[in-house]
């Protein structure tokens, strides 16, 4: 009996196996919608909530990019796609041990900032100077760098901001804003959360709808204005009045 039961449950094993399908997952918008690879399973809700994580280099192919490792979440299955959305960054562990060397400070940041699209990110800078320095200076250059990434991400949508810091555009403006208190010799965004997805888009969308149907009734309104302003010139009294004046000084000159 013992192994009649272990066979029916090898044979339900298989079975589940057999049964699960494989789902294409895709990069939000932000990254163009690229394959980052597939997922098994039986049922598509199962999907929903499975993180991945791909390195920059797979997405781009920027071999100089391969320490940055992204992670994406499946947030809705659309046929065989597992649609993602971008939930993090992070450095591999030996690329920031490299950075940090002897006779140098590292400075380290945590800072909760807002995209203008209303994402809530939590972004972990670090700069690292040429030598070291005094814990007065790390205070200051602390408060630079979470106003520097607070401004920032309050002018940019998600999108941007993520572009930023994987191409290391944010990073240089931390830098310069850093200069006038010391030299900063590299300045990297090591990790980043996303805390809260914005709600902001779909609304926005939602009325950008209803506008064409509440602007419908106006728009003959529109239509009536190139009616009334060219006729009313063009029969004028006016230069009906002027043309008979001008003719009798020309029949004078005839005479």
């Amino acid at each position: 009996m013992a192994e009649k039961k272990s066979r029916a449950a090898a044979r339900k094993i298989k079975d589940k196996w057999k049964a699960k399908v494989w789902y294409n997952l895709l990069a939000p918008e932000m990254f163009n919608k690229q394959a980052l690879g597939e997922t098994p399973t039986d049922e598509p809700g199962k999907l929903v909530g499975r993180i991945t994580e791909v390195t920059v280099q797979d997405l781009t192919g920027d071999f100089s990019k391969m320490h940055i490792k992204l992670a994406f979440r499946v947030n809705h299955v659309q046929g065989q796609d597992a649609l993602t959305q971008f939930v993090g960054h992070d450095m591999t562990s030996d690329y920031i041990r490299r950075l940090t060397r002897r006779k140098r400070t590292r400075t380290d940041l945590t800072v909760d900032v807002v995209t203008k699209d209303g994402w809530n990110v939590r972004v972990k800078p670090m700069a690292i100077t040429d030598r070291r320095i005094q814990t007065a200076k790390q205070r200051v250059i602390r408060t630079i760098m979470t106003k520097t990434v607070t401004d920032v991400a309050a002018k940019q949508s998600i999108g941007e901001f993520v572009k930023g810091i994987i191409s290391g555009d944010l990073a240089k403006t931390i830098a310069l804003a850093c200069k006038p208190i010391h030299p900063v010799s590299r300045v990297e965004v090591r990790k980043s959360e996303v805390w809260a997805v914005g709600e902001i888009a779909p609304p926005s969308e939602a009325p950008a709808a209803e506008a064409p149907t509440a602007e419908a009734p106006v728009a003959p309104e529109p239509a009536a204005e190139p009616e009334p302003a060219p006729e009313p010139e063009k029969p004028e009294p006016a230069p009906e009045e002027l043309a008979p004046e001008e003719l009798p000084p020309e029949d004078d000159e005839d005479f």
